[in-house]
């Protein structure tokens, strides 16, 4: 694929986390990956993603499917300069991607209107474009007058539909979601899921975290399933998906206990 073909790619992507050094990155954030992915090496050190290799063109949607602990979060900051990796590289076509995660670039003291602006500043909006943007946000988000109440009395939800409401409303070249559509009301989910049909129509590309199996089969055109830290399987959503779902299935099967064989079905 021509590199003006490519919206998105990752050639030979490493990631490893040093629990005796973090590297810039917070002792807390290094050992939830340490716990989640459950792969210490000797000396302290694992590798959270090893040998990603994928591609999607413009106008594709990427979807990210693994257990709790694959990587899916890493490989979404590594695609938005989050943190660098330590093996290979990502090549992003277009503006630097919007990461959105529940909380991601908020400050708990502010209010969700002071948040508003400073992801905007953030994102290189003039003053005037700022102000521009304020309303919409604040009708799409339905916060009311929360919308002038510190981050820090938010819930979950409440952070969710604001940081939601900021990245769609900032036009960005490339979306990056962790999971942001799994909290709400039924009514905000769909509500979103419209506005993101909306941008895709806009979009370069688009890459999707998300435990729904349902959501990730409407919308993505294609599916990437990570399994302790590399590429298990990438490809065409229906497939993808239902490889992965049989996978979960058969691990979560009982094993007969010791000294007891299991069922055989008989020979005909």
């Amino acid at each position: 694929m021509a590199s003006e073909d490519v919206a998105i790619a990752a050639h030979g992507l490493g990631v490893r986390f040093d629990l005796r050094q973090t590297k810039g990155r917070t002792l807390r954030r290094s050992l939830a990956a340490a716990v989640g992915a459950r792969r210490r090496a000797e000396k302290g050190v694992f590798w959270a993603l090893r040998d990603v290799n994928f591609s999607i063109a413009p106008g594709e949607i990427l979807g990210v499917i693994g257990k709790n602990g694959s990587g899916k979060s890493t490989l979404l900051e590594v695609i938005a300069e989050v943190i660098g990796p330590d093996e290979g590289a990502v090549q992003v076509s277009g503006r630097r991607p919007t990461l959105l995660t529940i909380g991601a670039g908020f400050e708990r003291e502010l209010t969700g209107r002071e948040n508003i602006r400073l992801n905007a500043a953030y994102l290189g909006f003039s003053r005037k474009a700022i102000e521009q943007v304020i309303e919409p946000i604040e009708e799409f988000s339905e916060l009311g007058q929360f919308l002038d109440q510190p981050l820090k009395t938010y819930s979950t939800g409440m952070r969710a539909r604001l940081g939601f409401s900021v990245a769609v409303h900032t036009d960005p070249d490339i979306l990056l979601l962790d999971e942001v559509l799994s909290v709400g009301d039924a009514d905000f989910q769909e509500k979103s899921r419209r506005r993101l049909e909306e941008m895709m129509k806009r979009a370069r590309a688009m890459v999707v975290v998300s435990h729904s199996r349902d959501f990730i089969e409407d919308i993505c055109s294609k599916v990437l399933w990570l399994e302790k830290g590399r590429v298990r399987d990438f490809g065409e959503p229906e497939r993808v998906i239902a490889d992965y779902h049989a996978s979960t299935v058969q691990q979560r099967r009982p094993r007969p206990a010791a000294g007891q064989q299991a069922a055989v079905a008989p020979i005909r």
